[in-house]
């Protein structure tokens, strides 16, 4: 570990502070998703859809692993950058390639969901919450869906450092990570091909940051 109090800008190349140059992604990232989500022109998203879309059912519950996401992610990422660099590093790589490619789909095939329910089968502070994620979530560029590979990514950083590496905390941070998985489908935000092919991204990623074995 680094000494994060003799940090400056300046000391960025060095050895022991070239790791945070891997928070670079975050704010690119965002640029790119805003520019293709609101600047670029589109006449058509391709529909992502599979049968086994319509046996899942929606459910406002899943709302709550949904969102939590937010936290998963940004949590994993501060942990692991305070206490375990190499767990943060592979972390970072498996974010930037996972994230970075999906951008790049986005922009040359543009696709999109129909899944939404015109009617929620029940009225209830969750649906209402529900109702406002659809109004500022557009149902545009899902396929890989991103919720998977930042979930996965953030259980991968997690498990790597040596406080949540032991067996209890991974089935703890795996059935989190399964249930944000699940959230997506179960809201209709994305369709089961899009978890599918987030999760391939996501292996591909795998084997490209960690290697075929995670020894520490």
């Amino acid at each position: 570990m680094a000494d994060g109090r003799s940090f400056n800008i300046r000391r960025l190349n060095e050895p022991q502070f070239s790791h945070l140059k891997l928070l670079l992604l975050w704010p690119i990232y965002f640029l790119v998703f805003l520019i293709t989500e609101r600047f670029i022109p589109r006449t058509y998203y391709h529909p992502m859809y599979h049968p086994l879309d319509d046996l899942i059912p929606f459910h406002e519950a899943f709302l709550i692993p949904y969102v939590f996401w937010y936290f998963f992610m940004a949590g994993s990422i501060i942990y692991a950058l305070g206490t375990d660099t190499r767990a943060f590093r592979r972390q970072g790589w498996f974010m930037i390639f996972t994230f970075g490619t999906a951008s790049v789909i986005y922009l040359l095939y543009p696709t999109c969901q129909q899944l939404r329910p015109s009617v929620f089968p029940r009225d209830n502070a969750l649906t209402h919450m529900v109702q406002l994620l659809y109004w500022i979530d557009t149902p545009t560029n899902v396929c890989p869906s991103l919720h998977v590979c930042g979930s996965i990514g953030s259980a991968l950083g997690l498990t790597d450092t040596r406080r949540f590496g032991t067996t209890g905390w991974k089935i703890v941070i795996w059935v989190i990570t399964a249930l944000i998985i699940l959230s997506t489908m179960f809201l209709k935000q994305h369709s089961v091909v899009d978890v599918f092919w987030g999760l391939v991204l996501s292996a591909a990623a795998y084997i490209l940051a960690y290697g075929h074995a995670r020894k520490r």
